[in-house]
């Protein structure tokens, strides 16, 4: 079988912005980057984790977000998995040739957590995820359920997130984020068994 020449595989890049009376972010993303990233949201434990989707699954990552954080993180959290969901489907574009299935446990000292992720193109979000603290520095823990709502709904995704073990919240969330990374890395990689075919029986996802 030949190798696929550069114009099979084109590039995965993709950004997006979202504008609304609340939030005004905007989203770049590289599928085969490096793990370079620029973040911006104005909430530093929430860029803390983003940078752990660039750097644990080697994707180039811009987010800049303007938010109402007077009134608290919700809005500005949600919107950037919305928008990261739009730019990630956006790249992925017609999933030919991509492994699908992705899943990853990652260890933090006592915390352990699992992600599945299938780019089915049927949204889906079951995560359990038990927070010990309601807050991680400005971070309120309730919302990396949102993030990935919104990301899980506009990329197109069936995700599974589970923290199996964990006594402090910082190590929940980080690794949390370092599995949601390393099942990404997974699934988006392009399989060289079956470049360019569309991983479905159904012929398209």
């Amino acid at each position: 079988m030949s190798t696929p020449s550069s114009a099979d595989t084109p590039d995965r890049i993709a950004e997006v912005a979202r504008n609304t009376a609340e939030t005004r972010i905007t989203a770049r993303v590289n599928l085969d980057g490096s793990g370079h990233a620029t973040l911006a949201t104005g909430i530093g434990f929430f860029d803390h984790m983003l940078d752990q989707i660039a750097r644990h699954g080697l994707i180039d990552l811009e987010v800049r977000a303007e938010g109402d954080l007077h009134i608290d993180g919700h809005h500005t959290v949600e919107d950037v998995g919305i928008t990261l969901g739009q730019a990630f489907a956006r790249a992925v574009g017609d999933k030919k040739g991509i492994r699908r299935y992705g899943h990853a446990y990652v260890p933090l000292d006592e915390a352990l957590s699992r992600v599945v992720v299938d780019f089915s193109g049927r949204p889906g979000l079951h995560m359990h995820v038990p927070f010990t603290s309601g807050m991680v520095g400005g971070f309120d823990t309730q919302l990396a359920f949102e993030f990935f709502q919104g990301f899980a709904n506009h990329a197109g995704v069936t995700l599974h997130i589970d923290n199996l073990k964990g006594a402090n919240a910082h190590h929940q969330a980080e690794t949390v984020f370092k599995a949601f990374a390393r099942a990404l890395r997974a699934a988006l990689e392009r399989d060289p068994r079956a470049p360019g075919v569309i991983p479905s029986t159904k012929g398209s996802l």
